[in-house]
């Protein structure tokens, strides 16, 4: 199972050359990019671990993809995503933002309903065991 978050999530996972085409959009929509990773990407962690500082001011996808090569190096079984924001109005707003890295083994998670008295339903999304 596959962990389906952000943007091309439901495609195959991209090669470092779309990866890097992806960046060289959104250097040109004039939008800064960040590395993150995680190794809990649990629907609810909006909060993952900045890789370095964001990288505003790039001309090109080369710092970009150098230091997601340097991100997959350190942490090849952690999740990693990739997010383009725009901080053009004074905020910074995301416009993109897709996983590039994935662990070798990937547990998802699994919804549990439980039935309460009347009509009274809650749910709970636990992790799957590997």
């Amino acid at each position: 199972m596959k962990i389906t978050q952000g943007a091309f999530s439901f495609l195959p996972e991209l090669t470092d050359a779309q990866i890097a085409a992806q960046v060289e959009y959104a250097l040109g929509q004039g939008w800064a990019v960040s590395i993150e990773v995680t190794d809990d990407p649990h629907p609810r962690n909006c909060y993952w671990e900045m890789w370095g500082m964001p990288m505003f001011g790039l001309k090109d996808a080369a710092g970009v993809m150098t230091e997601l090569k340097a991100a997959r190096a350190t942490r090849p079984q952690s999740y990693i995503r990739l997010n383009a924001f725009d901080s053009t109005r004074g905020w910074e707003t995301i416009r993109l933002s897709f996983i590039v890295n994935r662990p070798d083994v990937e547990p998802g998670f699994h919804l549990d309903r439980v039935e309460e008295q009347g009509r009274v339903q809650r749910y709970a999304i636990r992790r799957k065991s590997a």
